[in-house]
């Protein structure tokens, strides 16, 4: 007796090209089937629920496609015709679309009778397209249908009873031992009886001594100790998604993996996300690839992780296409991650929609490394410094950049001429227009921990690393669950005589509030605020503030401010609110001159407050459940449970007997439910 991993196969997101109609276009309500349930030969299996189409499965034939959908069709109980087909000028297929036969509409009939409308402009459809490896691959998916369905009358659908398009052979949908084999590739299976044994369809997983680039590197053990890791995560999380990248040999070369609770935490704070591969640039055991966000707190949260081969385009193509399909295809906002070409192509390629900007601490990390060899360089990392961090517009970053590499010569340096082409995406004077929610520090003690600090250096293995996952998730998620309860019982101490620090302490977390109060503070540095323009309802004002620009130096700055009255809009030249997603000091200063006493609506960010219910499973321990939530209350009951199922299946004997306990103990729930 076999059971499949929630897998998808090796190609199933990697190399072919995605265009832009092809990846961001998806508009899927509801829940994305990931799990493939295949025999040991790699077949399909027929049963009563065929599993549905998912974007990345690969097949033999044009044909097996049509098959395959139409079998799933038939269970549904809709038609399918074919909409599209896409032909080279060799004749040869490329590429297709096939839709419910409700798709579309009819055209209108000059007929005295005409038939009356059956089509019903339904969207559910796949498309597909040949590969390199000549296999088809369905590219996107529509499962929702906008009309009622009847498994019951699927055999009447024209679609059931016809020929196989381009083929001589009946489709022979009712004859279970007649259905064509339609083969889906390179499925991971695990036998279920603890023999540890791997089998891989066109391969077997190896750890060879001299790995080639684009394999993992695995040491002994060290495969199955993943595939024991995702057994588990599966058994403690049902809705656990992994999926693994093997090459044409049966190698491992990528695997992603997350639990339910990342998609839904992405639900909440998937506006910016932070791809971080510090791993990777660090040359550490573990090749980690982190997808993360900012939660209410101001806390980085899990979206999901990955293990790559290599740095190449190529492992973040697959990575990236595997979690926007586990995300069912809704991208980010904003992206940030380290300067690097492959990554900036790779997100350009999957994510094309989206800003992608480079993590400004890692920059700043490089200039030792890169720029400590050259004479003054004392004198040119305060010109970089305060280039980046003190340029309140373009034309002067620009100026101060200019004059430093004129001063010092540094014309011809490679990587200060990449860094300037790249300055657009890094340096904060260009991204004032783009929302960070506080994932882009602009000062440079600032930083945002990692889920896994802690728990990972250039030393952990991928057994430690896998072994310790759990608990540095739970730390993580218990972190996040004290701050809720911190914020929902007690209020920051109020330190002004302005009411809408008042308001705001009503509703924003702890932590956000804090930060907040920093800039309700700066007030006090921030002075001379005065009218200097107006244009219409359209105010402006200037607001002086002394700033610190070196350890001894402080200079005052000018911050325009522009007010809006008939839309109640606020806009600072320093940008904060994009880069943090609360009022600075500045605005904050116009605001109390004139007059405001509550903050404008629409700078109070639903994010950000601790009076919204988040419907994603917080782990508080079998002691710390919120007992007032029937969620918690579940999740708990079935980890429990969970573990006398894994106790009770070594025997028979412990199988009866937990049968039986288990018997008794709904019998006196049920007692208990009549007695209450």
């Amino acid at each position: 007796m076999n059971c499949t991993i929630s897998t998808m196969d090796e190609v199933s997101l990697n190399r072919e090209p995605v265009y832009d109609d092809e990846v961001e276009e998806f508009e899927i309500d509801g829940e994305c089937a990931m799990t493939e349930y295949v025999g040991q030969n790699g077949n399909v299996m027929q049963g009563e629920n065929p599993l549905p189409p998912s974007v990345g499965m690969e097949f033999e034939s044009y044909d097996d496609v049509y098959y395959f959908y139409n079998c799933y069709a038939k269970e549904q109980g809709f038609g399918v015709r074919v909409s599209n087909t896409w032909y080279r000028k060799s004749k040869e297929k490329y590429r297709g679309k096939l839709s419910c036969s409700s798709a579309g509409f009819k055209k209108k009939s000059e007929a005295n009778r005409p038939r009356p409308e059956t089509r019903t402009g339904c969207p559910a459809m796949i498309k597909y397209r040949l590969m390199e490896n000549k296999r088809w691959r369905i590219i996107e998916v529509e499962l929702d249908h906008n009309h009622l369905m009847n498994p019951i009358s699927g055999k009447f659908y024209k679609s059931h009873r016809m020929m196989g398009l381009g083929s001589k052979r009946p489709l022979l949908m009712d004859n279970a031992d007649e259905v064509p084999n339609i083969r889906l590739f390179r499925t991971v299976v695990i036998d279920s009886e603890d023999s540890g044994i791997l089998n891989f369809d066109e391969g077997v997983l190896r750890n060879d001594v001299d790995l080639p680039n684009n394999q993992l590197n695995l040491k002994p053990g060290d495969a199955q100790e993943m595939l024991n890791f995702f057994a588990h995560m599966q058994l403690m999380d049902p809705n656990f998604f992994y999926v693994m990248d093997l090459d044409e040999k049966g190698h491992l070369r990528n695997v992603f993996w997350a639990e339910a609770r990342c998609r839904a935490a992405y639900g909440y704070f998937g506006d910016v996300m932070m791809i971080d591969t510090r791993s990777l640039s660090d040359k550490y055991e573990v090749p980690l690839l982190v997808f993360t966000g900012i939660n209410h707190h101001g806390q980085s949260v899990l979206f999901g992780c990955g293990l790559v081969a290599n740095d190449a385009i190529d492992s973040f193509i697959w990575l990236f296409r595997a979690w926007i399909t586990y995300m069912v295809g809704r991208p980010p906002q904003t992206i940030i991650t380290d300067q690097s070409k492959s990554l900036k192509n790779a997100v350009m390629e999957v994510f094309p929609r989206a800003f992608h900007g480079f993590s400004l601490p890692n920059i700043m990390k490089k200039v030792p490394d890169e720029l400590e060899g050259l004479q003054e360089y004392d004198s040119i990392r305060m010109a970089f410094t305060s280039a980046v961090y003190h340029s309140l517009r373009a034309d002067e970053f620009e100026a101060s950049w200019n004059e430093m590499v004129r001063r010092h010569g540094m014309g011809d340096h490679k990587w200060l001429q990449a860094l300037y082409e790249d300055r657009k995406q890094w340096a904060p004077v260009y991204l004032k227009e783009t929302f960070f929610a506080g994932a882009f520090p602009l000062k440079q003690d600032e930083s945002l921990a990692s889920p896994f600090e802690g728990y990972l250096d250039r030393q952990t293995s991928i057994k430690d690393f896998l072994n310790s996952y759990d608990k540095a998730v739970q730390e993580a998620y218990k972190r996040e669950a004290l701050c809720d309860l911190e914020s929902m019982n007690s209020s920051c101490v109020i330190k002004s005589r302005f009411y809408f620090e008042l308001q705001l302490s009503k509703l924003y977390t702890n932590d956000i509030m804090k930060k907040f109060q920093d800039e309700i503070e700066g007030m006090y540095s921030s002075y001379s605020t005065r009218q200097i323009n107006i244009d219409g309802p359209v105010v402006t004002y200037l607001v002086k503030e002394d700033i610190q620009v070196e350890e001894n130096s402080r200079v005052t700055r000018n911050y325009e401010v522009t007010y809006n009255t008939s839309a109640a809009e606020v806009i600072c030249l320093c940008g904060l609110f994009n880069f943090k997603g609360y009022l600075c000091r500045h605005a904050l200063s116009v605001i109390s001159q004139i007059g405001l006493e509550e903050i404008p609506p629409q700078y109070i960010l639903t994010r950000w407050r601790k009076d919204i219910k988040r419907a994603y499973i917080y782990d508080y321990g079998r002691n710390g459940i919120d007992i007032n939530s029937p969620v918690h209350r579940y999740d708990n009951l079935y980890k429990s449970v969970v573990k006398v199922a894994e106790a009770g299946r070594k025997s028979y004997d412990r199988y009866k007997f937990t049968l039986q306990a288990l018997n008794e103990i709904l019998n006196k729930v049920h007692l208990q439910e009549d007695y209450l």
